[in-house]
């Protein structure tokens, strides 16, 4: 029997970033500029720690490198998730992440990115940027150099509750007034293609990554849909949104109590809302909103109890 793996999240520090992680979770901020929560985080860019147990103090990018038996011995040269909470106090820059083969080729043997985000709050009319309306790469290439943004760009209305599936090469961006849950690959990668020409405390402008991006770009771009499930599981209502290449993600609406299975090589799970408990083995161990956990490969048969809204992912 393995205990989970309770985790201290990363705070980054963004041009866009607000407030929101200390209001709405109650997070120790670093300042009142935070855009992201790295909550599981194998990324040597931002490196959660266990919390508890015999691995307290451990990384999960060491845990990754020299206790893989806690991750079913998962193939990877990197831990291949990682979970976020973006605040998003201002329109994020308009962005495109590269695939794999492009990644690897290109930025040192960094993983491409595909994401997905969970809409946990956003204000009344918030909306996001994705994808575009270009037909073509020369028809894309045009709009960018003339900046017809207006016309190039896909603006989406969202509410709490949401779900988006974005895949690499789709154009994107968060825009001011929404906060996220976003599980993804592990990778630091982003290339902007636009930022709104706005100036940081120095009067300098962010860096653009014009040609990689038009390297990138699905090009017309592609909706990726996804048609959630939803079962009952004892107290407990499973929404799974998407079943994909890199990770599935579901949300668990606990209204009492559930038992459940961990096959999985390592089960990644965040709180969003409401407490509980989970018992394994006899043991008993609380949480609430705003905690972040692995249960481990050979976890076993466990349940929980409480009343709780949970993102939960896998590869």
């Amino acid at each position: 029997m393995k205990e989970p793996l309770f985790l201290e999240p990363v705070f980054q520090e963004r041009i866009w970033g607000g407030t929101a992680l200390r209001n709405t979770f109650g997070y120790s901020l670093p300042s009142d500029q935070t855009g992201e929560c790295w909550a599981i985080s194998g990324h040597p860019n931002g490196q959660s720690k266990v919390k508890n147990g015999v691995f307290a103090g451990r990384t999960i990018g060491d845990l990754w490198e020299n206790t893989r038996e806690l991750f079913g011995s998962y193939s990877s040269p990197v831990f291949p998730l990682l979970t976020k909470i973006l605040d998003a106090n201002a329109d994020l820059s308009v962005q495109v992440h590269p695939d794999d083969s492009y990644a690897v080729e290109h930025e040192n043997g960094e993983m491409g990115k595909t994401e997905c985000w969970y809409i946990i709050d956003c204000d009344e009319e918030a909306e996001l940027i994705f994808g575009h309306t270009a037909q073509t790469k020369e028809e894309f290439i045009e709009h960018v150099e003339k900046g017809n943004w207006n016309e190039l760009l896909r603006r989406v209305s969202v509410k709490p509750g949401d779900f988006f599936y974005v895949p690499s090469g789709t154009i994107h961006a968060l825009c001011k007034g929404t906060l996220i849950l976003e599980t993804q690959q592990s990778s630091d990668l982003t290339y902007r293609v636009y930022d709104y020409d706005r100036k940081d405390a120095e009067g300098n402008t962010r860096e653009l990554h014009i040609d990689r991006s038009i390297a990138v770009t699905t090009i017309p771009h592609q909706s990726a849909r996804v048609e959630p499930t939803v079962e009952k599981h004892g107290d407990a209502e499973i929404k799974r949104f998407v079943e994909a290449e890199y990770f599935t993600v579901y949300k668990w609406n606990l209204e009492g109590k559930a038992s459940f299975e961990q096959d999985k090589p390592f089960l990644l799970v965040s709180v969003l809302n409401g407490s509980g408990v989970l018992k394994a083995d006899g043991k008993v161990y609380t949480f609430e909103k705003g905690d972040h956990f692995i249960l481990p490969a050979g976890f076993g048969t466990f349940g929980v109890e409480g009343q709780a809204e949970l993102i939960v992912s896998h590869v």
